[in-house]
């Protein structure tokens, strides 16, 4: 087990890649905290845990709140007494230009993307320099590494979460705590049908564009949980800094 004695907490944890990060967190020896707005999904993947044999639990928080952060982070330290791996998964998206973009759709992207990831660093690092040693990931995007058509807030949140993984390393390397990011594409998770739907597409077109990369699919979220996996575990012990990128070859074209 890759993560046995660890303690993991994952944000946007209920559902898509962070569902299956927590689930494969929990079979390589990890204690799971997830985080969300819907405790009745929450409640779900802590039970697909437990029936497993793992251990869990679900605290639901905004992670665009200070105070929502420190309470999930004090939750955790107080059931599992410390955390080990910290996941930055929470996410939104809208698709539109900087023309159609509301200031509200700005708002919530920049807030959720990245202050979100901001906040939760930040209220789980002074346990982590305490004990001189620590993982952070953060899910950006491969549209945080090149532009993207109808995304101009996310492309931008996620852009920031890629620099401020680099910028987190950087200080705090010498502390024993890792931080790197995963750069998913087009992966199977509820964000692909509503992204469609928002765009007018037929199914059949957009899942047939999200394709046209050089593996000719998108990724399914058990492949972006592997990756993340890695991140965490000491497999990737000499990776600071790093944004890792698990998009079928879509950056590449």
């Amino acid at each position: 087990m890759r993560l046995k004695d660890k303690v993991a907490l994952i944000t946007g944890g209920t559902s898509g890649i962070g569902e299956a990060t927590a689930l494969l967190f929990s079979r390589e020896g990890a204690r799971v905290t997830i985080t969300g707005r819907n405790p009745e999904r929450g409640a779900e993947v802590v039970r697909r845990i437990e029936a497993s044999g793992g251990q869990a639990m679900f605290v639901g928080a905004d992670v665009s709140s200070a105070s929502d952060c420190q309470r999930v982070v004090n939750e955790t330290e107080h059931a599992f007494g410390h955390t080990d791996i910290l996941f930055n998964n929470a996410g939104v998206y809208y698709p539109q230009t900087a023309l159609a973009c509301s200031e509200r759709e700005w708002d919530e992207q920049i807030d959720v993307n990245l202050k979100g990831t901001f906040l939760m660093s930040k209220a789980v690092l002074p346990g982590m320099i305490a004990r001189k040693s620590g993982v952070i990931i953060n899910n950006a995007s491969g549209w945080g590494i090149v532009g993207g058509d109808h995304a101009v807030a996310y492309c931008a949140s996620k852009g920031g979460v890629v620099l401020m993984t680099k910028a987190m390393a950087i200080d705090h390397g010498a502390q024993g705590i890792r931080v790197n990011c995963v750069c998913p594409g087009d992966v199977e998770t509820p964000m692909l049908p509503a992204d469609a739907k928002m765009r007018g597409l037929k199914w059949e077109d957009y899942i047939a564009g999200c394709a046209n990369r050089p593996l000719g699919r998108v990724g399914t979220v058990e492949e972006i949980a592997k990756a993340v996996l890695f991140l965490a575990s000491d497999d990737s012990s000499f990776m600071t800094g790093a944004a890792l990128v698990v998009d079928g070859g879509g950056t590449a074209d």
